[in-house]
Formats: C-alpha cells, sequence, structure tokens
C-alpha cells in the first residue's frame, strides 16, 4: 500500500545566538516618528522581561534625524517640553532613565552614508518604520550590502519592517542571508524569508504616489493617518518579536492590519 504525503508546515526557526546570547543583541530602530515611537517603548518592555528571565536582553540603536514639532503632539510619544529636540534624543533620554538602559541616539539619517561606520550600520535584528518608499528600498540595499561585506559581532541577519496608510498597515520580516535550519520531523523548516522590497516590489511601488510632506497640525497628521493605527502596528509586530525571543519559532513571518474593520491577515511561512 502506497504511503500517503504528508504535508508537514512551514516554519521559521531562530538561531539559538539570538535565544541564548552572551551580550544583548543589537538592534537598530530606524524611524522615530509615529511607529517607531510606540515601538521603542514595546522594545524597552521587552528587554525588562527577557533580562528578569535570564536572558541578555537587547541593546538598541534609534536613527532620526528629524525634530519635535507640534503636529507629533498627541500622534507621537512627545510632550511640549521636548518641541525642537531630536526626536530620538527626547526617546531615548526617557527610556534610558525610565528603564534604566544605555541605549543610544543616532540624530542621523540611516542612508548609504552610514556605511562609513559599519560598526554601526549592522545591527543582528534592523527595525524600519520609515515613510517612504525609497526609504525602504534603500535600506534594504544598505543591509545587503553588509551582509556581504561585514563579518563582525553584529553581523545582520533579520530585517523587520513596518508601513502604513492611514488607517491599515503591515509588518514583514526578512533575513539577509539562509539561517541554517536544524533538521525536523514535524515541521518543514524555511532557512530564507524573501525581501520585503523582492516580495512586495509591485505593491510597495504602487504606494509611491502617497503624500508624504509634514504635517502643520495634529487635525491634518489625522488626515493622512489614523490615531491609533501606528500603536496597533508597534504592539503587534513587538509580539512578533517577542515570539522570536521566547519561542524560537515562527509559523508567521508577519501580518496585514486594517483598523478600519479591525482585521488581521497574518503571513504565513511558505
Amino acid at each position: 500500500m502506497k504511503k500517503q504525503k504528508v504535508n508537514k508546515p512551514a516554519v521559521h526557526i531562530i538561531q539559538k545566538e539570538l535565544l541564548q546570547p552572551y551580550n544583548p543583541v543589537t538592534i537598530n530602530l530606524i524611524g522615530a516618528g509615529g511607529t517607531g515611537s510606540q515601538l521603542l517603548t514595546a522594545l524597552a518592555r521587552m528587554n525588562h522581561a527577557l533580562t528578569a528571565l535570564g536572558h541578555a536582553g537587547v541593546y538598541v540603536r534609534v536613527f532620526d534625524d528629524d525634530q519635535v514639532d507640534t503636529a507629533n503632539l498627541g500622534r507621537q510619544l512627545f510632550t511640549t517640553a521636548e518641541l525642537g529636540q531630536y526626536k530620538s534624543v527626547a526617546l531615548i533620554n526617557r527610556i534610558n532613565r525610565f528603564f534604566g538602559t544605555n541605549w543610544k541616539a543616532e540624530t542621523i539619517r540611516y542612508n548609504k552614508q552610514s556605511l562609513k561606520d559599519r560598526d554601526l550600520a549592522s545591527a543582528v535584528i534592523t527595525i524600519s518604520c520609515v515613510d517612504t518608499v525609497s526609504a525602504r528600498y534603500e535600506i534594504g540595499e544598505i543591509l545587503q550590502h553588509l551582509t556581504k561585506n561585514y563579518g563582525g559581532r553584529n553581523r545582520v541577519k533579520y530585517w523587520l519592517d513596518f508601513g502604513n496608510s492611514r488607517s491599515s498597515g503591515q509588518v514583514i520580516l526578512s533575513t539577509l542571508e539562509k539561517i541554517t535550519q536544524p533538521a525536523s520531523a514535524l515541521y518543514r523548516p524555511v532557512e530564507n524569508l524573501p525581501l520585503v522590497t523582492e516580495e512586495f516590489k509591485e505593491l510597495l511601488n504602487g504606494s509611491e504616489h502617497e503624500d508624504n510632506t509634514p504635517s502643520c497640525s495634529l487635525a491634518e497628521a489625522l488626515t493622512k493617518q489614523d490615531l491609533f493605527i501606528n500603536s496597533a502596528l508597534a504592539n503587534c509586530g513587538a509580539s512578533l518579536l517577542w515570539q522570536m525571543f521566547r519561542e524560537g519559532i515562527l509559523f508567521n513571518r508577519g501580518f496585514f492590519l486594517n483598523l478600519a474593520d479591525f482585521r488581521t491577515q497574518p503571513l504565513k511561512v511558505a
């Protein structure tokens, strides 16, 4: 009698170096605006929980050359006392004081000039919370260059990209190189998660017409992005990271979120 072929569920198994590191796992957070400001707080909470569980935790560097203005108040996590300050500095100072961390603010744009300091440009996990398609493509090019030309301790492994429109968005995890997977009798381990800039190229190019000019007020900003879309994405995306560190196995590598009708669609590992 012929054996029936069983389709094993596809999974991605996280590298052991992230699960049991000797040093904090380095994360570069690019963008400290609507989503980035919310995500940084989630990362600080996650770091506190990880260290309490005996993990080495994470070390975060925030890249943003933008300054706080009145249109940022309310939708982003800034106060009137921080007007005129660099967003990255305001956020990092607050996080370091509150959680006792020693994370770092970089008041520069993360672009190809960043390759002058590869130790700074490279991190085990890169998280992008940027507004434009061109910035996303540039980040992808930088990370691919670092994968080929940088072999330090913080060699880039994963890229977690956040993107949103007015009331919808997505979070997608990619790998920059093949991650060695153990053999499994239960699952089909997948060593490579495609880059968002390659897998969803048409989707990204189709959104190029969006208006990315700065808003002059909170009211104007809210016509472009819903008040809670950034925090919803940040919390769900942080949950994906938490799953990476705590469970070490992913069945889903991201999701699509529509806040208008409260729908979330997972993006399966395939």
